[in-house]
């Protein structure tokens, strides 16, 4: 049985963390250089949520558009609202870096909190949510770039999967490498949106509409009201700018020693320009009194207006796509996390919390990279077929995560507790209100999926999970199993010629064996029982002193007459343990590789798939000058030949 069915001894240890969280250690630890600084951090995973200020604005304004020119002014208190739960988000998951710091987010809150259905919820929706979040970011920035470059609108979706390939390829060498590369373009668009706020405010009207002349309004006509059901939809849509919140919270070990402590830098650091840039970005729509129009993003509108159809117009516009294209990376980042977390506790393969030399979870980001091109393809693409889908995961998230430090508040009771906990009451409401609203109005839309999805998950995991417990109960995991015994050992060595390596392979048998068997099957044509005639002669010649068994099936098989002779004597010699140890050449250049004719793997498959006996693999390594000449064998094969 291989050892990763069972839990590791330090299975109550989260994978990655070899030292404590906040040990306070002045000096890095050895894996310290592959994790990240706060800086590094806010790069590698806030692009998500920085990338959001390119859609989350224009999502107000397309609701609020249905009421007119007077909708239209309630962009900013939309966003002051929207900023105001920004910030509740922000303190709770403060909150929760401090009490979680092994990381997993609304995942770890939950399962402590809430219980461990609703944790495996959680868990789901934040799956879901990171997929989508690839998708959606490279789709998005390829529209930016099929947008300046109309030519590549065809091939668009080649461009996604090239894009993808390209992420995926720097996330395999670690976070901080990918923390290093987005670094530049994080900043550019940061910088160049707090210039077009700053530049804005200082104009009088926009500087330029030429982005906007000649493209259609999306501006409704008629309306004088805005009612209380329009502000929600407005609000729930806005929302899409809050994803990437909660990354900084479920990477936490991703972060260099005093691990908690930079986790929590970066997700002030991330709120607080998410809010400023989301505020500033609204009270510029009012100002120049932006419409929409189809085909243009209102981004690239303020952009117009206040910098005016020129090169600051194509940084911003640049610097948009690039962030968008790499927002994926906060997936990269946050998922594999969770996934390890996710197989710590039996919810996921095992394989999920291995790690390489780089403090990289590789199979959770090939994972994600194969799920996320699944819907590259299925989409063709395009952004609009998947944005439907992309909030609702992260909205329950939220919710979940905020109520279970509700319960964290109550249980724990500490100095100013009641006001935490209201804080983090009303987040839930505000949150969960969202989920509904999103959920509601994009249902037909393709939200649907998610509903489906997100059950089905679920019950994914505790499939595994079941199957995990019961490989425990078969294994005896968490107690003190029986003393070990000796029992007489029975070594069984298929063989098919006389050569240097069936001496060895009887050689480690007898070194391992207190009694060996040498098996050989002759197939049912006149040549191999020649060829087996001659065996059992130059055999008796050579006298190696174990005896030779012929087994002669009637069809041409050779991995199931030997399994059918080992499972007869695993049941006839119930007081020995059989092994099958079986020879095998392994050249010393690859290509030599592809002569062998296999047949140790037929061998092993048919053995490991019909008996319980255990499978011993003899690699003879054919390196170097050939050993002196003896006595030879002529005519017979040779086992891996």
């Amino acid at each position: 049985m291989s050892t990763d069915m069972g839990k590791p001894s330090t299975a109550g240890q989260a994978p990655g963390t070899e030292e404590p969280p906040d040990a306070g250690v002045p000096t890095a630890a050895a894996g310290d250089r592959h994790r990240l600084t706060a800086l590094q951090g806010l790069a590698a995973l806030s692009l998500d949520a920085m990338a959001s200020v390119a859609y989350g604005p224009e999502s107000i304004v397309l609701v609020l558009a249905a009421a007119g020119a007077y909708g239209l002014g309630f962009t900013l208190p939309v966003t002051v609202a929207i900023a105001a739960l920004l910030a509740v988000l922000v303190a709770s998951y403060r909150q929760v870096i401090a009490a979680f710091p092994d990381g997993g987010g609304s995942y770890a809150v939950a399962r402590r909190h809430l219980g461990r259905r609703t944790s495996l919820v959680a868990a789901a929706s934040l799956i879901l949510d990171y997929v989508l979040n690839v998708a959606v970011s490279v789709t998005a920035g390829v529209a930016a770039l099929t947008s300046a470059f109309p030519g590549l609108y065809g091939q668009r979706g080649w461009i996604c999967l090239g894009v993808l390939v390209l992420v995926t390829a720097v996330n395999l060498r670690g976070v901080v490498e990918s923390a290093k590369a987005f670094l530049v373009p994080t900043a550019v668009f940061v910088g160049s949106i707090l210039a077009m706020v700053v530049v804005g405010l200082f104009r009088d009207g926009p500087v330029s509409t030429a982005s906007a002349t000649g493209h259609a309004s999306a501006l409704g006509e008629g309306a004088t009201t805005v009612g209380a059901l329009l502000l929600l939809k407005a609000f729930a849509a806005g929302c899409s700018a809050l994803t990437g919140v909660e990354a900084v919270a479920n990477a936490v070990p991703s972060f260099r020693a005093p691990a908690a402590r930079r986790a929590q830098r970066t997700e002030v650091a991330l709120g607080a320009l998410l809010g400023v840039m989301l505020i500033g970005l609204s009270v510029l729509i009012g100002r120049f009194h932006l419409q929409p129009v189809e085909g243009v993003t209102v981004l690239a509108q303020l952009a117009d207006a206040s910098f005016g159809h020129n090169a600051a117009f194509y940084v911003v516009q640049f610097a948009t796509m690039v962030l968008l294209a790499l927002a994926a990376n906060t997936s990269f980042g946050g998922l594999p996390v969770l996934m390890s977390l996710l197989a710590r506790d039996n919810h996921l393969p095992h394989v999920f919390a291995l790690k390489a030399d780089r403090q990289v979870h590789r199979h959770g980001v090939v994972w994600l990279a194969l799920v996320s091109a699944v819907l590259l393809v299925f989409s063709g693409g395009d952004t609009n077929t998947l944005v439907p889908l992309f909030a609702i995961g992260v909205f329950v998230g939220f919710t979940i995560c905020q109520a279970g430090m509700v319960r964290h508040w109550y249980a724990r009771r500490p100095r100013g507790w009641q006001a935490k906990a209201v804080l983090n009451g009303f987040g839930a409401l505000l949150t969960g209100v969202s989920a509904v609203v999103v959920t509601a109005t994009k249902f037909t839309e393709g939200a649907w999926l998610i509903v489906v999805a997100l059950p089905l998950l679920v019950l994914g995991f505790e499939k595994i999970h079941r199957a995990y417990t019961e490989i425990g109960e078969r294994l005896e995991l968490g107690r003190i199993p029986q003393a070990p015994h000796r029992s007489r050992s029975l070594v069984v060595v298929p063989v098919s010629g006389l050569s240097r390596l069936t001496s060895q392979a009887l050689t480690a048998a007898r070194s391992l064996g207190d009694e060996v068997i040498a098996v050989t099957v002759t197939q049912p044509s006149p040549e191999d029982r020649d060829a087996a005639e001659a065996l059992r002669r130059d055999w008796e010649l050579w006298k190696p002193g174990v005896e030779l068994i012929e087994l002669c099936p009637e069809t041409r098989s050779l991995g199931r007459p030997l399994s059918e002779y080992v499972r007869k004597l695993t049941q006839t010699r119930q007081d020995a343990q059989v092994t099958v140890l079986i020879p095998e050449t392994e050249p010393a250049r690859l290509w030599q590789r592809l002569l062998q004719n296999q047949r140790g793997s037929v061998v092993a498959h048919a053995v490991r798939r019909d008996t319980d006996a255990v499978i011993c693999r003899l690699r003879f390594r054919v390196t170097g000058a050939p050993p002196p000449d003896g006595v030879r064998c002529l005519g017979h094969r040779e086992e891996g030949r």
